[in-house]
């Protein structure tokens, strides 16, 4: 929740010329809040990045005044929406049970749900991670059958290191990667595990992100404060290029 109508109009800019730079290599989603997607939408158009939304409602449609329903944001093009974020969870009560509802609502309406999961300091610390984690993919995501969970993007983001500067080493994401390939494996085969993207989030910056994207297990990132300065944002895509082509 930042940035102005006109600041977010100039980085959306600033990215996008730059992104014609780039190659094929790197997909870029930006998700700005919900009053300024028409302007990422039309943009989108324009620059070679996609539009999604931060987030979206359990229900179709009706008389539920502040929400906004994944047939809205298909009517906008948006073609992916943030589920179940850790500031969702934590702010708004958000449960697992919720994030399924919303990847269904999402998928209805032909919307990749980039699904986050991850766990906090307290959880880590008492050596839990790996059970948290497990359970938020198992109750969000595997009432699924293979033909729509094809269609998810999971982002792994350690509650610990989202806007407090701590980042995950590139061993401990590389692990908790491994961990989540490993029980998309068990559950729909060693095909779907491979081509599953699963992302990191939790204060990648341009300073750290090459590090984390060539991890084996790391597929990108998801980008929270350091995607608010074009600058920073184009750097880290830079990363992200550098280590598809490598990888």
């Amino acid at each position: 929740m930042n940035l102005s109508f006109d600041d977010a109009n100039d980085v959306l800019i600033e990215i996008g010329d730059t992104l014609s730079e780039f190659h094929k290599n790197t997909e870029v989603v930006i998700c700005p809040p919900f009053v300024y997607l028409e302007l990422t939408t039309d943009l989108a158009e324009e620059y070679s990045f996609y539009a999604g939304a931060q987030n979206c409602s359990t229900y179709e449609n009706g008389a539920y005044t502040g929400e906004v329903s994944a047939s809205m944001l298909a009517s906008l093009e948006v073609e992916f929406c943030i589920v179940g974020h850790s500031e969702r969870r934590k702010y708004f009560n958000e449960t697992n049970e919720t994030v399924a509802q919303k990847v269904n609502q999402l998928l209805k309406q032909n919307i990749i749900p980039v699904v986050c999961c991850g766990e906090t300091l307290e959880e880590r610390k008492s050596g839990r991670h790996f059970e948290v984690v497990e359970k938020q993919i198992k109750d969000g995501l595997f009432h699924l059958g293979k033909e729509l969970f094809e269609h998810v993007v999971i982002a792994y983001e350690p509650v610990w290191a989202i806007g407090t500067g701590e980042t995950a080493t590139p061993e401990q994401a590389q692990e908790m990667h491994a961990y989540i390939r490993s029980l998309i494996e068990k559950k729909y085969g060693s095909e779907m595990a491979y081509n599953c993207y699963i992302l990191y989030g939790g204060s990648c910056n341009a300073q750290n992100a090459l590090s984390l994207f060539m991890q084996e297990d790391v597929d990108g990132g998801l980008i929270g404060g350091a995607s608010l300065k074009s600058s920073e944002f184009i750097a880290i895509i830079e990363a992200a290029d550098s280590a598809a082509k490598d990888n």
